[in-house]
């Protein structure tokens, strides 16, 4: 029987996390999606954090303070212990300050409920990838929901949909492979989900080579990967335009364990161009794209462009 767990609402200091080096000792497999909510009437950008080590998995909802302000960022946290089945169900409830940190300090409490107990997984990656649900409510509205579950999402929750859906604006995963890193990402709002895999020869006696492809076609072949280490081609996918950028400099001239494959994949045409000398706009995204956005108080539809950011580290 399914046990509901409620937190004491928070008030003071919000918990925070801190993104530590990764290091190929620890392996932490994390994947990181930011959504653009609508919460008490406000824009905000609430992150889902999962991560998967050995032991088990558990998932965060992060969510900015007012106008983006990241001191004042919220965090809920949840470990799915492999020996303890009745956690993969659940209920939690925590509060923000709805209010600018000079103001006067509101509370506004919101509900998680997730249900993981049948979720299949792919490969190493710590997101499910179906048979499951988690909800965001705020007031009387699922203001954020996630799997394929969702009928009985809203059954559990007795709440509406929101009036305003939330928008993805990035995904970020951190993935250990030998030769071949996979991952899953939606380019068009409302469509499905494609499958990314990239697969390299780094060693042996050929020159090195790259492959990207996405649903098994492969679009990008990079001959030469040592002098090639670094670029950006546009291919198109169900007749969308996708910017992929790559830097895979790590990979050829750095020790083992060191460094790490960073690849950008962006829907629609290109803005500016890339950098190839290697000004590493794109290698200090971890902050940039997670306040890319900030509160306003409007429900209007936002249009926001997303972004899919992957750290591919080597292991031997």
């Amino acid at each position: 029987m399914a046990t509901n767990i409620r937190a004491q609402s928070m008030k003071g200091p919000p918990e925070r996390i801190t993104e530590e080096p990764m290091t190929l000792k620890s392996s932490l497999c994390t994947v990181s999606s930011v959504f653009l909510t609508n919460i008490a009437g406000y824009w905000r950008n609430v992150s889902v954090l999962w991560c998967k080590n050995m032991m088990n998995i558990s998932f965060s909802i992060i969510i900015d303070g007012f106008e983006g302000d990241l001191e004042t960022q919220t965090t809920c946290k949840v470990e799915l212990k492999p020996w303890h089945f009745w956690s993969r169900k659940g209920y939690k409830s925590f509060e923000i300050n709805i209010q600018h940190k000079l103001a006067e300090e509101s509370y506004h409490q919101l509900d998680i409920y997730w249900d993981l107990r049948s979720a299949k997984f792919s490969g190493s990656s710590p997101e499910p990838c179906s048979d499951y649900y988690l909800a965001l409510v705020s007031d009387e509205e699922v203001v954020l929901l996630l799997g394929d579950n969702k009928k009985k999402a809203y059954k559990r929750t007795k709440k509406r949909p929101a009036l305003v859906d939330a928008i993805q604006s990035l995904k970020k995963e951190i993935v250990y492979a030998k030769k071949s890193f996979a991952t899953r990402a939606r380019f068009t709002e409302g469509k499905g989900e494609h499958d990314v895999v990239i697969e390299s020869s780094t060693s042996g006696p050929k020159d090195p080579e790259m492959w990207i492809s996405i649903d098994g076609i492969v679009l990008i072949h990079v001959k030469n990967l040592q002098w090639k280490f670094r670029g950006n081609e546009m291919v198109v996918v169900n007749k969308t335009p996708i910017q992929v950028l790559w830097d895979v400099h790590a990979w050829l001239f750095s020790n083992p364990g060191t460094g790490c494959g960073l690849f950008v994949f962006k829907p629609g045409a290109p803005e500016v161009e890339f950098d190839r000398e290697g000004s590493n706009r794109s290698g200090n995204s971890d902050n940039s794209f997670g306040s890319m956005f900030y509160s306003t108080q409007s429900t209007q539809t936002k249009i926001v462009d997303f972004c899919l950011l992957l750290q591919a580290w080597k292991i031997d």
